[in-house]
């Protein structure tokens, strides 16, 4: 398993990561006999870098990726967040700190090696409600008791040793904004072949519902590491949804009757006939393109299973990268210009 480094930090990682989210499922509905065999293949090929959050069940995703390693025997890098809700606004640096120790509880940890605001900052304030906590206004990150001053907290404590943020997309500049502050050192964010704006400029006459900015590069040039969350986009970038044969039966269903999931699969339906002309699947088509940009520290898999952690590995691990002419070839399918297998599959 090859590695790259994150940004301009000492940590070097897997390019291909561990996400614990809740798309898989084995985090959060698996059985702790899969989930220590999911792991510990994970790390016996080289995995080193897991990525998870509280809100990843609730807190469960850290409970059991802890208690898998700690009967594993392993200490990859690892990477939680903080969820700044409604109920946090008046105590945001106070709920930062207390939101990682309750994560370190958790995971079985004195220490964290990133920890990240998992609140997309925006310009104006949100009206959080409930649960909610996918944004979060920028002057509530630099202000007094705010987000970073919780960070420089944990930072100073030594519960964690970097930071970083979550992008939610439409948020290039505020981003931009926080990173000159030197306290991130890692942003997530999605890119992949359905929206790649987050490392290409928006092809025009690509439909995406977000524009990520080119915020991989912008954060290159600060020293910035990324991490690429959803890199098959929730599941479309798959076989088993382009098939219609579904999903793993731990991962969360998708619905593709929705409009937008409509127009998605009849792109990703031209991907996949693109990548059979040149002997890959749809799925390492995705994490080739994404590993072929040099901003990308590593690519968060959603795995439910060894054979999942295995043909990714093997596939992408030791891959070449994508060819100029594929790039090529992709750039043509954005702008609807289909080559010959993209005409053959659409």
């Amino acid at each position: 398993m090859k590695t790259r480094r994150i940004g301009a930090t000492d940590l070097r990682v897997s390019q291909i990561g561990f996400g614990c989210g809740g798309n898989a499922g084995l985090m959060v509905r698996g059985t702790a006999a899969e989930q220590e065999l999911v792991i510990g293949r994970a790390l016996d090929c080289g995995i080193s870098y897991f990525d998870n959050a509280p809100d990843y069940g609730d807190g469960l995703s850290e409970e059991n990726l802890g208690r898998a390693l700690q009967v594993l025997k392993g200490r990859p890098i690892i990477t939680t967040k903080v969820e700044v809700r409604a109920e946090n606004l008046n105590d945001i640096a106070d709920h930062v700190v207390r939101s990682i120790e309750g994560s370190l509880r958790r995971l079985r940890l004195n220490a964290v090696d990133i920890v990240q605001i998992h609140n997309g900052p925006v310009a104006t304030p949100p009206d959080l409600k409930g649960r909610d906590y996918k944004t979060l206004w920028i002057e509530d990150y630099w202000r007094d008791d705010g987000a970073l001053d919780g960070i420089r907290r944990l930072l100073d404590s030594g519960k964690a040793r970097y930071a970083g943020v979550v992008s939610r997309g439409n948020d290039a500049t505020e981003l931009s904004a926080l990173l000159k502050s030197g306290l991130l050192h890692l942003v997530n964010v999605p890119f992949t072949l359905l929206n790649p704006t987050a490392g290409h400029p928006k092809p025009a006459k690509l439909n995406v519902d977000k524009d990520y900015g080119n915020i991989i590069g912008i954060a290159q040039a600060a020293g910035v590491g990324t991490a690429i969350f959803s890199p098959l986009a929730g599941g479309i970038l798959t076989d088993g949804v382009l098939t219609g044969s579904g999903s793993h039966p731990l991962a969360r269903p998708k619905d593709p009757s929705t409009a937008k999931a409509e127009r998605e699969l009849l792109v990703a339906r031209r991907f996949r006939d693109l990548a059979a002309e040149h002997g890959l699947s749809i799925v390492h088509l995705a994490y080739r393109f994404i590993l072929s940009h040099s901003g990308v520290s590593t690519v968060l898999g959603g795995f439910s299973s060894v054979q999942q952690v295995e043909d990714t590995v093997r596939a992408v691990g030791e891959a070449e990268l994508l060819s100029e002419e594929m790039h090529q070839q992709i750039h043509r399918l954005w702008n609807g210009q289909p080559d010959n297998a993209a005409r053959n599959g659409a």
